[in-house]
């Protein structure tokens, strides 16, 4: 059984902590030595064509160097090593987390891999999309039926599953937004 991991990533996440602490509070990434100023992580079905894309246009209004995933990545069983470097080259990370975020493992993956990078809570925002963050935190509805699934998954092991969760009651005690009507 494979276990649903992101490899060779805790080397870089220490040496961007290092940075972090060298650099200055500066608004611009190209100034400071991070190749993206934010790192948008959404589940695509839910949220592409609406919401994240209204941000993401925002954001580039405002000159702020954002990475947003192309709909043409590879999806594979282990999140893509463009995606890894992405979030390691990120000083923040838009987590826009909405009824059917948990239902992907990639989505997932990446909430898992922004805490290891971006650990201090004042460079995450979550958003809840049509969500409450109490729903979140206690993984009801969607979020349960979807670690249903997760927890059948041959190539998912339960210390997986079970570090994703925890990744998403972190989100969920994080101070963001919540967007219920849109």
């Amino acid at each position: 059984m494979e276990s649903m991991s992101t490899h060779g990533a805790s080397s870089s996440c220490s040496e961007r902590e290092r940075k972090r602490k060298r650099t200055s509070s500066s608004s611009s990434a190209s100034t400071s030595g991070w190749k993206y100023e934010v790192f948008l992580s959404f589940y695509g079905k839910d949220t592409r064509k609406s919401f994240t894309d209204h941000l993401y246009a925002a954001l580039k209004r405002k000159s702020i160097l954002t990475f947003r995933d192309d709909e043409k990545l590879q999806r594979g069983k282990c999140i893509a090593p463009e995606l890894l470097k992405a979030i390691q080259e990120s000083i923040y990370g838009i987590i826009v987390i909405s009824p059917n975020y948990v239902s992907s493992k990639w989505c997932l993956m990446e909430l898992v891999e922004i805490f290891k990078c971006m650990g201090e809570k004042d460079t995450i925002l979550p958003v809840f999309y049509h969500v409450l963050p109490s729903t979140v935190r206690e993984q009801r509805n969607t979020f349960a039926k979807a670690f249903d699934k997760h927890e059948k998954d041959p190539e998912v092991d339960m210390e997986q599953i079970q570090t994703w969760k925890d990744a998403l009651t972190k989100v969920a005690n994080t101070s963001g937004w919540d967007l219920q009507d849109g």
